[in-house]
């Protein structure tokens, strides 16, 4: 099931969006370019999101050198620079296809500056739940996965009977439906477990194995849902 566009009228052209989205197309080609160059490895390890390595600086800041908060802020970063990446082609593919049908909406209701503040925000959050979660995880999480979500949290809430024209394949055949918009909170989660299709090669240990993503994404979820309850 392919969502296509919803039946909301945008007042106004979802600028921001637009930029989302070739960021993380720009930034998913220059992986690509690394991985053909054996050098996707050392970028993804170097500004994924990798618990152990942000719990550790924390702890050495803390308790034993407080030079360490140089390397907490520049892990730290990875928060944000961490949301850009993708370690599959069904992950941007997925990611993308949610933002372009449920985000132009979001940014419509939210406004542009306030969008791009919440998209970031959600990202960032939902690596910081992964992190508590799992401190002493090794591998990077990547992945707009939890920014995605908080967008799809936020667009359910606000309309919930919204009706979203759909693709469904069927081999040769692709039927146009339409369907309620609730019923992507479902199909989202579905979809994660193909996020392992097209998987690029990322030494040493590959990316996001595991079940705290899927933590960050309830986050993600919930963040977008209370964020639009309040600004009621």
């Amino acid at each position: 099931m392919i969502p296509i566009s919803d039946n909301i009228r945008c007042r106004s052209k979802p600028i921001i969006n637009y930029w989302l989205i070739g960021i993380n197309l720009a930034v998913f080609l220059w992986e690509l370019k690394l991985e053909f160059s054996g050098q996707l490895g050392y970028f993804v390890n170097s500004w994924g999101v990798i618990p152990a390595q942000i719990s550790g600086a924390v702890t050495n800041a803390l308790f034993f050198n407080s030079a360490a908060w140089i390397v907490v802020v520049w892990r730290t970063f990875t928060l944000f620079f961490g949301i850009f990446l993708h370690g599959s082609f069904s992950q941007i593919l997925g990611n993308l296809l949610f933002l372009w049908v449920f985000g132009k909406t979001v940014e419509n209701i939210l406004g542009h500056g306030r969008y791009l503040g919440f998209y970031l925000a959600a990202g960032a959050i939902a690596g910081v739940i992964q992190i508590l979660a799992e401190p002493g995880l090794a591998v990077p999480l990547i992945g707009a996965n939890g920014a995605i979500a908080a967008i799809l949290g936020a667009y359910m809430m606000k309309f919930p009977k919204a009706k979203i024209d759909t693709v469904l394949p069927l081999i040769i055949l692709y039927i146009p439906i339409q369907l309620p918009a609730f019923f992507y909170i479902f199909w989202w989660f579905v979809q994660q477990l193909f996020y392992g299709i097209g998987s690029l090669n990322i030494p040493p240990v590959g990316v996001n194995q595991s079940g705290v993503v899927f933590l960050g994404q309830v986050v993600g979820l919930l963040i977008g849902g209370a964020f639009i309850r309040l600004k009621r």
